[in-house]
């Protein structure tokens, strides 16, 4: 007998198919979108640690601000100043563009673990007594949900500081 030809082939081959490969391929679907989405999610968070990278370098190459120093430097010219607003400028870009792309109020696992490493930066840079008076200025026009975010974590750390005196 021909299985091609038979009716009851066919509709055995077709409830099978709706019974097992559909929800195979379904779920296939779904596996791949996710694989997806976090090969894009890793992509921008190597971006973005790669532009935070940059950004040390501009540090590095500005020694004299005296950045990455615990102390605070009360005796810059007035050309020294500038230039540190003008790298603060470009670190609460970097960090608003993070928040941006990279926080959610529900984060998880590895999504959770990537956030809190550039919540570690950011109260890092505001735990500098300068960073934190020059917020105001610099959060003038940027997103407000990130700015509120970095206004409460900056007071979180500069609240410690006292504290710990």
């Amino acid at each position: 007998m021909n299985y091609f030809t038979d009716p009851g082939f066919w509709e055995t081959a077709s409830f099978v198919v709706t019974v097992f490969g559909l929800p195979f391929a379904i779920f296939l679907f779904l596996y791949e979108q996710r694989k997806e989405r976090d090969s894009e999610d890793e992509e921008a968070y190597q971006l973005l640690q790669n532009a935070y990278n940059d950004f040390l370098k501009i540090v590095l190459n500005n020694p004299d601000l005296q950045l990455r120093s615990a102390t605070l430097s009360n005796n810059l010219t007035d050309e020294q100043r500038e230039r540190t607003l003008i790298i603060y400028e470009m670190l609460i870009a970097l960090f608003e563009r993070a928040y941006i792309v990279s926080y959610e109020d529900d984060l998880k696992g590895v999504a959770l673990r990537r956030w809190n490493s550039w919540d570690d930066y950011m109260r890092e840079w505001s735990r500098r007594e300068d960073f934190y008076y020059l917020l105001p200025q610099l959060l003038r026009g940027e997103d407000p949900d990130f700015a509120a975010y970095i206004r409460r974590i900056a007071d979180e750390e500069q609240h410690g500081k006292i504290l710990h005196r």
